[in-house]
């Protein structure tokens, strides 16, 4: 879509189109159906699939409630339905609409999709146009939404007026659903044919997580030792049956993902190993044992496309306390011997990394090797931000990148686990924004126009899933991010952590298609990453907030607005930016990982 705003003048030719549209003689509405689900949002927004919205009891313009939704960035806040509808028949759509550059359309016609908007009403207004539906069309999308930058807007009393299409009834519910022999992340179910089914949407605890055309479906992505229920439910053009009979499934216990001798719960903390700043230089000799990994900060490339990683320790000019290349070399052997492991962590908000070529790869390889023999480091943390990945336009499947800085990096950290074996930690880093986003968007988007950077780490994390040690995703210096209930969160509070590690550990459907889950990681790979401090990063919480959001997720306590989808005892633990931020601020981070854990 045009990005520009229309001109005033089509407004006027819309404006002007109204009446004629309000002119319908009452014979021919009463001959119509409503066919609008919920058109008037009492129910929420069930039968309405939306970005940025929700339901509110005001404004209102009839009954209690009306949809409220709110544009950001690159998303138009729009809401929308897919209708039942009867081919070459004439239909009309009408809405009421408060705020600036409102739409109201139709889709999927078959003749010629229409909309109508609004420049502004500062009170309720109503909107309205028709269509005439394809000879063989059958279904059609009506849709309201905002414009980019433009504020909230609200809708209420949607409607679809014409005659309604033969759905005929739903399903019969399916039967028979079991399960095979479970392993550590995976499980196969199959059940009896359903009566009217053309597919089968399948439930876990109670989420749909996916559709399938047959009866069975290999569930993936489970953690181990965990129990699950599911259901499965029969689909057709009328509508989904009821749910199956339930079956539980508790999954095989497992390793993987890292070494075993990492403790139940660790705290992962970033050293300022090549630089200074506000916080003052740490020796890692000095660096408290309540740390369990510890990433070097940074190693960044010559250049953004070489590949050719560089470690440069912290110049004395900069850090009068810098230990010597022997004492920080034997200050990593003291660590290791009481159990810790100390990475190289690659990138940073500086050090923009694009493995473009095979070549760039190769390079990559080579010099993190050798960073991490020089040193006798325990492995790599992949800490890329800013433009270090996204995806090409033709990339919409993150089971399948196509994308080359994305395919060569999963190579490049697939080389370097098969080169140092099980004992080999793989940790990443990335924004919400590269992770949680992708809930919402995945690249640049059907129609294109989204940010590419958008959700691109989800086929590196899927594709090595089953190596890496630890996801601690960075919840700060974030947007708002919407969870799995439909709602955005904020950074400040517990229900923000609460909701992007739920998103985590129960997986999502990406850019809203329940057709393409990204599976749930095990709770022994997750740790939630935090500021350490007010003068670490936006997103600081409290101590009492950080204990709200662990006693929520390992014990399902204290929880706030947000509810999680499970209990994850097992979950790893903390990470911050960073150690040396902590201990300016006097230790309150690992004082309260020791109080919690302890």
């Amino acid at each position: 879509m045009n990005r520009s705003r229309p001109a005033v003048a089509l407004l006027t030719a819309v404006a002007l189109a109204v009446p004629a549209i309000t002119a319908l003689s009452s014979a021919a509405e009463a001959a119509d159906a409503e066919l609008a689900r919920n058109g008037g949002f009492e129910a929420g927004l069930d039968g309405w699939t939306c970005t940025a919205a929700r339901s509110v009891t005001s404004p209102v313009r009839s009954g209690s409630s009306a949809l409220e939704a709110t544009p950001a960035g690159n998303d138009h806040a729009q809401c929308s339905q897919t209708v039942t509808v009867r081919p070459d028949s004439q239909y009309t759509l009408s809405g009421y609409v408060r705020g600036a550059y409102v739409y109201l359309g139709a889709s999927g016609t078959g003749t010629t999709d229409v909309s109508t908007w609004t420049q502004s009403a500062p009170d309720w207004q109503r909107l309205g146009t028709t269509f005439r539906t394809g000879a063989s069309t059958t279904r059609v999308t009506i849709y309201t939404h905002g414009w980019y930058g433009t504020g909230a807007y609200q809708a209420d009393d949607i409607s679809l007026l014409g005659p309604g299409g033969s759905t005929g009834v739903p399903p019969a519910t399916p039967t028979g659903l079991k399960a095979g022999a479970p392993s550590a992340t995976s499980v196969a179910l199959s059940w009896s044919a359903a009566s009217g089914a053309t597919s089968y949407a399948l439930y876990r605890d109670g989420v749909k997580t996916q559709t399938v055309n047959g009866t069975s479906a290999v569930v993936t992505g489970l953690s181990a030792s965990m129990a699950y229920t599911f259901q499965v439910a029969g689909v057709n053009d009328a509508g989904e049956s009821a749910k199956s009979a339930a079956v539980t499934v508790t999954t095989a216990a497992s390793g993987g993902g890292g070494p075993s001798d990492l403790p139940a719960h660790a705290l992962v903390g970033y050293l300022h190993a090549s630089f200074a700043n506000g916080a003052g230089y740490t020796r890692l000799a000095d660096v408290p044992d309540s740390w369990d990994v510890i990433d070097l900060a940074f190693g960044e490339p010559t250049t953004t496309t070489s590949g050719d990683i560089r470690f440069t320790r912290c110049p004395v000019t900069e850090c009068p306390n810098v230990e010597s290349d022997a004492d920080f070399k034997a200050a990593i052997k003291a660590k290791q011997a009481a159990g810790k492991k100390v990475l190289i962590s690659i990138g940073g908000q500086n050090g923009q990394v694009q493995l473009t070529t095979a070549a760039a790869r190769d390079t990559f390889v080579s010099s993190v090797s050798k960073i991490i023999d020089t040193y006798g480091l325990d492995g790599l943390d992949v800490d890329f931000e800013g433009h270090s990945l996204s995806l090409n336009a033709d990339d919409t499947d993150f089971r399948n990148p196509r994308t080359p800085v994305i395919v060569n990096l999963i190579s490049a950290l697939r080389t370097l686990k098969a080169r140092y074996g099980s004992g080999f930690v793989l940790t990443m880093a990335p924004e919400t924004f590269f992770v949680q986003m992708g809930h919402q968007f995945y690249g640049t988007g059907k129609w294109g126009g989204q940010d590419p950077r958008c959700g691109a780490y989800l086929p590196v994390i899927h594709a090595l899933r089953d190596d890496l040690t630890l996801l601690h995703v960075q919840d700060y210096n974030s947007g708002p991010i919407m969870g799995l209930d439909n709602q955005y969160h904020s950074m400040g509070g517990a229900d923000f952590h609460t909701a992007m590690t739920d998103m985590l550990l129960t997986g999502f459907p990406v850019a809203g298609d329940a057709g393409a889950v990204f599976p749930p990681l095990r709770p022994d790979q997750v740790a939630i990453g935090m500021p350490a401090s007010t003068n670490a990063g936006n997103g600081y919480v409290p101590p009492a907030e950080v204990v709200k959001t662990l006693s929520c997720l390992t014990e399902r306590t204290g929880c706030g607005s947000y509810a999680p989808h499970g209990t994850w005892p097992a979950l790893r633990g903390l990470m911050t930016w960073s150690i040396n931020w902590d201990r300016f601020a006097g230790g309150e981070f690992q004082r309260t990982f020791d109080g919690y854990f302890g």
